[in-house]
């Protein structure tokens, strides 16, 4: 299967350099990086700190000067050119790589188009854009699981950054991917009371863009649901091989049957008599 051709379009006014091989690992993931263009006035000083990581990346800086004070012109020149990508046909998927929430319409429009949609930003990103996209990467969260073993507090820290970028009921955390599993579940079942871990994680994508495991600490879906209480994951190695992972709701512990006094009933003491 031939892999995925990108795009992968980063605004430099509000993204760190810090964060350039976490963004190519991630597109990486999806397909190959066709495209890899950065868009900002790289007369400011404030980028100076991009040009350093551009050439031995092989991304190409777009030059958008700022015409008037307070408006942002590289947001523009990102959206037309991402159109012009489009048009051109030779693309099967989008990296908008941003924290800005601007980019909404472009990634709507995008998947219109039929598209894959990967949006990449900080964790402040606000939930419009997080959810015109097919998939969102948080990219402090993944950088700060990459720098530092798990934590003890550090699953705890990654949630509370995750909860706060959405600011309305569907936001992401542990209990709601748990209600959202059980349904699948209960949904999927062929009888067994069984489901691949593969297709809970497909139908987590697409209900939360920015679901992704290592923003709870854990570094696998499989780990991740297992870590659950209520669920119980089990590893069956098919006939060529291949080892399958499949989730299910645990059963409910058998109620014990209450208990039958079968001893007769003491006989009151009879009164004294006086």
């Amino acid at each position: 299967m031939e892999d995925l051709k990108l795009a992968v379009l980063i605004d430099a006014d509000n993204i760190s350099p810090k964060y350039v091989k976490v963004i190519l690992d991630e597109a990486a993931s999806f397909g190959i990086a066709a495209v890899k263009r950065i868009y900002g006035d790289w007369s400011d000083p404030r980028l100076k700190s991009w040009r350093a990581v551009l050439l031995n990346n092989s991304i190409i800086p777009m030059q958008q000067y700022s015409y008037t004070s307070g408006k942002n012109a590289t947001d523009s020149a990102m959206i037309i050119d991402a159109m012009d990508l489009l048009y051109a046909g030779n693309l099967g998927g989008f990296c908008i790589v941003s924290s800005d929430s601007d980019f909404t319409r472009l990634a709507a429009r995008l998947r219109e188009a039929g598209k894959l949609v990967i949006g990449m930003g900080e964790s402040k990103t606000l939930g419009p854009f997080v959810k015109a996209c097919d998939q969102f990467k948080y990219l402090d969260l993944i950088l700060g699981h990459q720098d530092e073993d798990a934590a003890p507090t550090a699953t705890d820290t990654a949630e509370a950054a995750a909860l706060a970028q959405a600011g309305d009921d569907t936001a992401i955390n542990r209990d709601s991917v748990a209600r959202l599993v059980r349904g699948m579940i209960d949904e999927m079942d062929d009888g067994t009371g069984w489901v691949r871990t593969s297709r809970v994680g497909d139908q987590l994508i697409k209900r939360y863009p920015d679901f992704d495991v290592r923003n709870f600490g854990s570094k696998s879906l499989n780990k991740f649901l297992a870590s659950f209480p209520e669920m119980e994951v089990e590893e069956r190695i098919l006939s060529n091989g291949n080892p399958i992972q499949f989730v299910r709701m645990r059963p409910a512990p058998k109620k014990p049957a209450p208990h039958k006094n079968t001893r007769p009933a003491a006989k009151k003491r009879s009164a004294r008599k006086k």
